[in-house]
C-alpha cells in the first residue's frame, strides 16, 4: 500500500466530504423535483471522485480500474448457444441432484422410523 502525504489525505477527506454532502442534500431537499435532486447528487459524486483521484491513492485506484477494464475486454464471452446449453446442463444436474437427495432423505427417514419404532 502506498503512503500518501498529508495533502493526499486531505484530498481524500475532501472528496468524501463532497460526496457525503451531496447525499445529505439529496435527502434534505426532498421537496425539490426528483430530477434536480438526482442531478445534484450525480454532480456531487463526480466532483468528490475527481477530488479524490487527485491524491496518490486515488491515482493508484484509477490506474487499477483502467487495467481491470482492459482485462475485462480480453475475456471471450460465450455466445447465445453456449449459454443456453450450459444453462440446460446446469438445470438438468440440479434436478437430478434434487431427486437423489430427496430419495436419500426418504430412505433416512424410513431408516430412522424403523430404528425408533417400538417393537422393531
Amino acid at each position: 500500500m502506498q503512503q500518501g502525504s498529508a495533502a493526499d489525505t486531505l484530498k481524500l477527506w475532501l472528496g468524501a466530504a463532497v460526496a457525503v454532502s451531496g447525499l445529505v442534500a439529496f435527502y434534505v431537499f426532498s421537496d425539490e423535483p426528483a430530477a434536480l435532486r438526482w442531478l445534484g447528487l450525480l454532480v456531487a459524486m463526480v466532483l468528490g471522485a475527481l477530488i479524490a483521484v487527485q491524491s496518490t491513492q486515488g491515482r493508484s485506484l484509477w490506474g487499477f480500474a483502467r487495467t481491470s477494464w482492459v482485462e475485462v475486454r480480453k475475456v471471450v464471452w460465450p455466445n447465445r448457444q453456449e449459454t443456453t446449453q450450459t444453462t440446460i446442463a446446469v438445470l438438468v444436474m440440479v434436478i437430478l441432484l434434487a431427486i437423489f437427495l430427496w430419495l436419500v432423505d426418504m430412505f433416512l427417514a424410513w431408516a430412522a422410523g424403523f430404528i425408533t419404532t417400538p417393537g422393531g
